[in-house]
């Protein structure tokens, strides 16, 4: 199935766009080529609030989520994972609103660093967080007006979470899930096998909508994560056919698999390409002299 992402997003900077019933997004302005024009922040409700990824910790970013809010009592924020720019500004609106702060818990790589990997992507760990409530796999929590449960959704970091607004068919999938781009998936942070392993399981439910981290509505999710899942299996047999033709390094199969693609991303396609060795490794595919790591050499199996 053919994957056609959408680029043509407004990001609104300052103003909250009304995306759905009772939902307003609001853009921060951070943008960059990991972000595309910034981070989705959502609020939720009419009456008492919910605001679902605050962002980055932005003073601009706080004060348009406060105007939006417009003095109007938040009792829950959910953070999707611990990225720089999803996470950190959870602390302030906290500070702000007296809401209590949800998440699967404080980041947690899928692994361990190796020597010679860097996890220095634009949109880094935020080590400081730590929730007030951890959530588990399909927790209800019911507000005033809403009920959001908890989809846990491993693999762009090992503790990234989707929300699903209940009764709905809405679904906010931060970064797993984007119709602007593929997520990234990049170890130590994020592992493959979980990705493809979330994946079939957002397929499954079926939801009819979904709002992701950055960029605009996915609006017929099923077909768009069937071609998602079609583009990383792709990804994955150009990687095995490099190995076979005899590229050792993932440099290598960078500069011959990512040859029309930004520059300023070739080091986040490196950790992708580590991403799928890690799994052809555990599937016997492929063979490494150590355990897969970015500047390891890679042979068929």
């Amino acid at each position: 199935m053919a994957l056609k992402f959408d680029t043509s997003f407004d990001p609104a900077y300052g103003q909250g766009v009304n995306v759905a019933a009772n939902v307003q997004r609001v853009t921060a302005r951070n943008p960059s080529p990991f972000t595309f024009h910034g981070t989705n922040s959502y609020v939720v409700g009419r009456d008492t609030l919910a605001v679902i990824d605050p962002g980055p910790d932005d003073e601009a970013h706080l004060q348009t989520l406060l105007d939006i809010i417009g003095g109007r009592p938040v009792s829950h924020v959910f953070v999707s994972h611990t990225h720089r720019d999803h996470s950190p500004l959870a602390a302030r609106l906290r500070e702000r609103t007296g809401a209590v702060v949800l998440a699967e818990g404080p980041h947690r790589p899928a692994r361990p660093l190796r020597v010679g990997e860097t996890n220095s992507l634009d949109a880094s760990a935020d080590a400081t967080f730590v929730p007030d409530i951890a959530l588990p796999d399909g927790e209800l929590v019911a507000g005033d007006g809403w009920a959001i449960r908890t989809v846990l959704t491993p693999g762009h970091t090992a503790n990234h979470a989707a929300f699903a607004l209940e009764g709905t068919g809405i679904l906010f999938s931060a970064d797993h899930v984007m119709g602007w781009a593929t997520s990234i998936v990049a170890p130590p942070d994020g592992a493959m096998a979980d990705y493809m392993a979330s994946l079939d399981k957002l397929i499954e439910r079926g939801d009819r909508l979904l709002l992701p981290g950055h960029g605009g509505p996915v609006t017929a999710p099923r077909n768009f994560m069937r071609g998602l899942k079609t583009h990383r299996r792709m990804r994955e047999r150009a990687i095995l056919e490099r190995v076979r033709a005899g590229d050792r390094t993932i440099p290598a199969m960078v500069k011959a698999i990512y040859r029309d693609t930004d520059p300023r991303l070739h080091g986040a396609a490196g950790l992708s390409v580590l991403a799928h060795l890690e799994d052809l490794v555990a599937r016997n595919l492929v063979v490494t002299d150590a355990a897969p790591a970015i500047d390891g050499i890679f042979m068929p199996g």
